[in-house]
């Protein structure tokens, strides 16, 4: 039973490192190659919002690398210092993506907010979900070990409402490129690699979420 719950989660957590491994490499690559349009992070990212007709988000810089997000809750795009006032291929293809959750935003995009609904239930999930079921397998109690398995399957659920938000938003951001010369050529195709990467590690996520969950419900079937 062991082997076999390690069958069902040693390839999910070796596909999440081979994307994490392919995401560095992309963006590495893709910081090196700068735009022909001049443009930076921070401009391509002001620029889809203004063609999208948004107006009222902000755009600042914050610390790290790969830390780039859309906050909705203070409506500001935070760009990491690499993509702030860079004006590499990667640089604008990162910003324009989460750009694009902000226009998602704005425009109540119904798969963000579902997620946005189920934030709450899956940080109890991810946070308490394996303990309880832990306890449950401990206290040779089936009830309160199916618990924790349902109260973590919300991170499933998550993850996977999240790929149609995040390949939604990077669509959003490659249409905008290309149509409007914020990239041409090789380099839109540059920036496509980079978000594609990226969105794969979601689709590792939701590999990983999945795994965990069959492999809790195979141990309390076991210990059943």
């Amino acid at each position: 039973m062991y082997y076999l719950t390690g069958f069902v989660v040693l390839p999910a957590f070796i596909y999440a490192l081979i994307c994490q491994a392919r995401v560095k490499s992309s963006y590495r690559k893709y910081s090196q190659v700068m735009s022909s349009s001049g443009m930076t992070g921070a401009q391509a990212a002001a620029r889809l919002l203004q063609l999208n007709g948004v107006t009222n988000v902000g755009i600042a810089m914050i610390a790290g690398d790969l830390t780039d997000n859309y906050n909705p809750s203070t409506n500001t795009i935070y760009l990491s210092e690499g993509v702030y006032n860079s004006r590499s291929i990667a640089a604008i293809g990162i910003a324009c993506h989460e750009a694009g959750h902000a226009v998602q935003h704005a425009n109540s995009y119904f798969p963000l907010t579902v997620r946005n609904i189920v934030i709450p239930a899956t940080r109890i999930g991810s946070t308490l979900g394996v303990p309880i079921c832990l306890i449950g397998l401990f206290i040779n109690s089936a009830t309160v070990a199916y618990v924790g398995v349902v109260l973590y399957a919300f991170v499933a659920i998550f993850q996977l409402i999240t790929l149609p938000v995040e390949f939604n938003a990077s669509k959003r951001a490659l249409q905008t490129i290309e149509e409007n010369g914020f990239l041409v050529g090789e380099e839109y195709q540059g920036a496509k690699k980079v978000l594609t990467a990226a969105a794969l590690t979601y689709v590792a996520a939701l590999a990983t979420a999945i795994a965990t969950v069959l492999r809790l419900l195979l141990v309390i079937n076991r210990r059943r």
